[in-house]
């Protein structure tokens, strides 16, 4: 059985991550990059990076990498996703590097273990596992492709043979599209060059289908962080706001919807440590506690950030406010790598539940 509770190492990670993102980020950061998009943001990854390790975090120490695994990609995933911090984590040293992992790369995966180079896995950002397409000409929506060195593109090679392909950002066309969440900006990428393959056939289908897996079992975890987040911050604004000469913390219908929300989190902290936990011990449950995971933590998180932002009341609506860029990422995450419903159908062929 999966051992859910959290070892002192990774709460130490815990603490260092958390401990370096209140030195290097500013936490109005996030809110700026809705009205200043081009800011430079490269500083707090490689602070992250350099200082931490965590580009490399699921790299082999052959590589130049960590060699930890999935639970302490979790546990930094929930740091990150407390602060929204806008770094590739989760697109490059996450769900690129699995693909690269997977398709037994040596030549690209040293530069990204470093910090020195991003990559991206160019499919639209709703692509979950055995539910994607070769790409052919542009690909929209591609979250982490703006800042990204390193393009992997799954596409089609001579014979109809599934391919791999790596491009240098010289190979591709990006353009920045409309994003809801400012802090993880979509955009469109078109391959213009001829690249390399990094693998081909059934090694290359398998290599996307296991970063796909990847990136929604621990997205689970960021957004366990978030809706974390926006339950504490809530409860400290509901023990200092006054009104009718009482804090609203003190009134029952508060204290009942703070009290649910926390029976929320603590349901989704399972249900995000189970999938992180199975994708660490390749378990052949894996796929059941993913689809769990993201069905019910994409929910979950937004809900979050919707009580938060309701209990915070008219400030609650303001710019100034930070929730809105929690809701924002919510939101965001809740379409990504498939939508709860997608993974609520995919757990019930899982589970042999008949169609209703």
């Amino acid at each position: 059985m999966t051992d859910l509770l959290y070892t002192d190492v990774e709460e130490s990670l815990r603490s260092s991550v958390r401990s370096t993102l209140q030195r290097s980020l500013d936490e109005g950061l996030p809110a700026r990059l809705y009205d200043e998009p081009d800011t430079d943001v490269g500083a707090l990854w490689q602070a992250l990076a350099g200082q931490l390790g965590l580009a490399g975090l699921l790299v082999p120490e052959s590589l130049g990498g960590v060699e930890a695994g999935p639970r302490e990609a979790a546990v930094v995933l929930e740091e990150l996703g407390r602060a929204v911090a806008p770094v590739p984590f989760l697109t490059s040293a996450v769900i690129a590097t699995t693909a690269l992992l997977e398709a037994g790369d040596e030549q690209h995966l040293p530069a990204l273990a470093s910090g020195e180079r991003t990559a991206v896995l160019v499919l639209p950002w709703t692509a979950r596992r055995g539910a994607w397409s070769a790409v052919s000409g542009s690909t929209e929506p591609v979250a982490g492709a703006l800042d990204a060195d390193l393009f992997l593109v799954p596409t089609t090679g001579e014979g109809g043979v599934p391919s791999l392909r790596a491009y240098d950002r010289g190979d591709v066309e990006v353009e920045a599209i409309t994003s809801l969440d400012m802090t993880r900006p979509l955009a469109r990428v078109t391959v213009t060059g001829q690249g390399s393959e990094v693998a081909s056939g059934t090694r290359a289908e398998v290599a996307v289908d296991a970063a796909l897996a990847a990136g929604a079992a621990l997205l689970a975890s960021e957004q366990l962080g978030l809706a974390q987040w926006c339950l504490e911050t809530t409860v400290e604004y509901a023990k200092t706001r006054v009104q009718f000469a009482r804090p609203i913390g003190s009134f029952q219908a508060i204290k009942h919807r703070l009290a649910d929300l926390y029976l929320l989190l603590v349901s989704a902290q399972a249900a995000a440590r189970q999938a992180a936990g199975t994708l660490a011990d390749d378990d052949p449950d894996q796929q059941v506690s993913q689809a769990v995971a993201q069905a019910f933590c994409s929910d979950a998180a937004v809900r979050a950030a919707e009580e938060a932002l309701q209990l915070h009341g008219g400030i609650g609506m303001t710019w100034e406010a930070l929730v809105h860029t929690r809701l924002k990422r919510a939101k965001s995450d809740q379409l990504a790598l498939g939508t709860p419903d997608r993974h609520r159908s995919d757990l019930a062929v899982l589970v042999d539940l008949p169609a209703s």
